[in-house]
């Protein structure tokens, strides 16, 4: 039976790839959304409540907030630090030294934030960021986008499970991570941060030729155009689990990166893109969800 599904999944185009795996740090409770600033990995765990730091050697509590849920943390245009409190329904902010500072509850149109996700910033000074919904059946995710001069406003919404957030190089595209769709979506932004054009990019069932049902999470985009894209699988012992997908500008599947831990919910590169910074869960079903963070070659 192993052998027949490998056979399967090479014929799909699947078989897994041998990049080299460096683990940063093993003791990780459910660790997600990094990304790379000022020589430091900044990354939360979403069980620890807490945003950390890894400086290439040891990792650190770079801030601390009990009952917020951090799932994403990003820089921001004015020296603070923001984070998506996906528990609190809240956008955290931290001075740059960590402190906690009044959080962002609603947009300006009062539109509260129900599971605040990931971000994305759009080279411009502004910040999207994902607020997943009440999952379900509901069809309540969101896309927000906080301006230059810290406005947040509503710019897409109807999404089924709103989640991983990418604006290409160029910033004329947003990606968007439907994970109760298993599918990606394209946005085509407007001067003024607005989105418009939506189509769906790909469809990840579609991406495997439908070898294993898959739960797409995070996104990123390099400077070449090509996109990353992680998942979480909801079950263990699933092929394919561990996987990153990696697509090009028309969907069309140019490789993968396979990580020893069942989620591969998100990642960051490193500066020259030849490393990819990915945090892992290995315990699904119960607290503190251990995972791991782990360190491996883009090619």
């Amino acid at each position: 039976m192993k052998s027949l599904l490998f056979i399967l999944l090479c014929a799909a185009g699947l078989c897994r790839s041998q990049a080299p795996v460096q683990v940063l740090n093993d003791d990780a409770h459910y660790p997600e959304g990094p990304i790379w600033f000022h020589g430091k990995l900044y990354y939360v765990e979403y069980a620890r409540n807490a945003v950390m730091t890894w400086d290439g050697t040891r990792n650190t509590v770079f801030s601390a907030e009990q009952g917020c849920g951090q799932s994403a943390v990003v820089p921001t245009l004015h020296g603070e630090f923001l984070t998506t409190c996906y528990d609190n329904g809240t956008i955290g902010r931290m001075s740059s030294d960590g402190k906690v500072l009044p959080a962002y509850t609603h947009d300006k149109d009062g539109n509260k934030f129900v599971g605040p996700n990931d971000f994305a910033p759009d080279g411009r000074g502004g910040i999207y960021f994902t607020t997943s919904g009440s999952h379900g059946d509901a069809i309540d995710g969101k896309v927000f986008y906080i301006a230059r001069n810290q406005t947040i406003s509503l710019q897409a919404d109807d999404v089924h499970n709103a989640n991983g957030v990418a604006v290409s190089k160029d910033g004329k595209t947003l990606y968007l991570v439907e994970t109760d769709e298993n599918r990606l979506l394209q946005f085509k932004i407007g001067i003024d941060g607005s989105l418009s054009e939506r189509r769906i990019f790909v469809n990840l069932d579609d991406l495997t030729h439908h070898v294993v049902h898959l739960w797409p999470d995070g996104v990123k985009i390099d400077s070449r155009g090509e996109i990353y894209i992680g998942q979480s699988p909801r079950e263990t012992q699933v092929p394919l689990a561990g996987v990153i997908f990696v697509v090009d500008a028309e969907g069309k599947l140019l490789r993968q990166l396979t990580l020893p831990s069942l989620q591969v919910p998100n990642f960051a590169f490193s500066p020259d893109e030849k490393t990819l910074y990915v945090t892992a869960v290995d315990q699904i079903d119960k607290p503190p969800f251990l995972g791991k963070l782990y360190s491996i070659a883009t090619r």
